[in-house]
């Protein structure tokens, strides 16, 4: 019996060693496997959607080596330590938003970028993703809650500037995840259902003038498409068609790995970064796509729990912001190449090519690390 009970301390005693490892590297056990199952099913279908391009999956986990490099780096860091650098850091992405305005990189006809050349090209609007909400719940974390109106026009600033530099690129779909981000610290600390209500009767006007004022003529013909794919089938309705031509052909177990024709055979365009899911499902069907949400349906509901365990405001506000546009991130994309919504232009997280979305992505969990991993040391100590 004595040797059961001292087996039994045993087990305690090793357990609390674990526990107390990554406690003390500041990884959430649960967010570092769901992100590092990710990365592998990112690099195993990415080598079949770019054509069996190595150096484009060498690219890919180059990007994933950085990204874990920086998300562990900023995990360390508490919560408060992080909040005192968020306006300095809005400064920077700000500036960074009107060098690419001033003499920016421009590619496919867009100037989204800051390139040097031979050494990084990058493109600073995604930083604002991550930017952007830290520095409303900063701000709002210094207030008492719920805003006044005061507080919320300040807000609504803060959010607009960036907002604004991002659609003159033009990166509409980028521009609409840095507004959702704000806005969604802005409800999280209480903003009174009167002002919501305004907001979402203020959607209509808002669209007639962006349509009329704001958007290019491409941006226009999106829309339109959304509305009537088949109304130019071999022009702009060709991506979304094809698309769906894809997912629908993978049935319920797909045509296998590297089997797929509309990717290989060139029909689906940007195979490798927009539209990747439908490779995804041409090739793995209907059980690889649910695989595949089941990861981010846990990923989400990990940073929600983050979000009610965070014992600061600020924490929980970053939290929450960051878990809901990381939902709306993975809806937009997916209803994008379904042809639920209008091609905005947004990856796939995690899954599409991008060495810029996917640094920020993994910096934005390893902020949700820190959040958590501090708020367990300090309920400890």
């Amino acid at each position: 019996m004595s040797n059961n009970f001292d087996r039994s301390i045993s087990d305690e005693d090793v357990m609390r060693r674990r526990a107390s490892l990554l406690q003390r590297l500041h990884i959430d056990g649960q967010l570092f496997l769901l992100l590092t199952v990710l990365a592998a099913g990112s690099l195993f279908v990415l080598y079949s959607a770019s054509g069996k391009n190595v150096d484009l999956l060498l690219k890919q986990a180059t990007s994933f080596g950085l990204g874990a490099v920086a998300m562990c780096v900023i995990a360390q860091f508490e919560p408060r330590f992080l909040a005192r650098w968020v306006p300095l850091g809005y400064l920077a992405g700000v500036g960074l938003l009107i060098v690419v305005d001033v003499m920016g990189h421009n590619a496919m006809g867009a100037t989204r970028w800051i390139n040097i050349p031979g050494i990084i090209r990058f493109q600073p609007a995604e930083f604002m993703k991550i930017l952007m909400p830290a520095t409303i719940a900063w701000y709002m974390a210094r207030h008492n809650l719920p805003p006044r109106l005061k507080h919320i026009a300040i807000s609504l600033a803060l959010i607009g500037i960036p907002f604004v530099l991002v659609v003159r690129q033009p990166d509409l779909g980028t521009a609409l995840l840095v507004l959702a981000s704000g806005a969604f610290v802005l409800f999280m600390a209480g903003l009174q259902w009167r002002w919501i209500l305004g907001a979402v009767t203020a959607v209509v006007p808002v669209a007639v003038a962006m349509w009329f004022f704001v958007m290019h003529d491409y941006q226009k013909q999106r829309v339109l498409t959304f509305l009537d794919p088949e109304s130019d089938p071999l022009g702009t309705g060709w991506n979304i068609i094809q698309s769906k031509a894809a997912i629908g052909s993978g049935g319920v177990f797909g045509k296998g790995w590297l089997l797929g024709t509309q990717s290989h055979l060139d029909f689906l365009p940007e195979s490798h970064t927009d539209f990747i899911i439908a490779v995804l499902g041409e090739e793995f069907g209907l059980v690889g796509i649910c695989l595949l949400l089941l990861v981010y349906a846990l990923l989400i509901a990990r940073g929600l729990v983050i979000t009610v365990q965070a014992q600061t405001l600020f924490g929980k506000l970053l939290a929450g912001s960051l878990t809901m546009t990381f939902f709306v991130y993975v809806f937009v994309n997916i209803g994008m190449v379904s042809g639920l919504l209008p091609v905005v232009g947004v990856p796939l997280p995690f899954i599409s090519y991008g060495g810029t979305s996917l640094v920020t992505l993994m910096s934005g969990f390893g902020l949700l690390m820190a959040i958590h991993t501090h708020r367990k040391w300090i309920a400890q100590v």
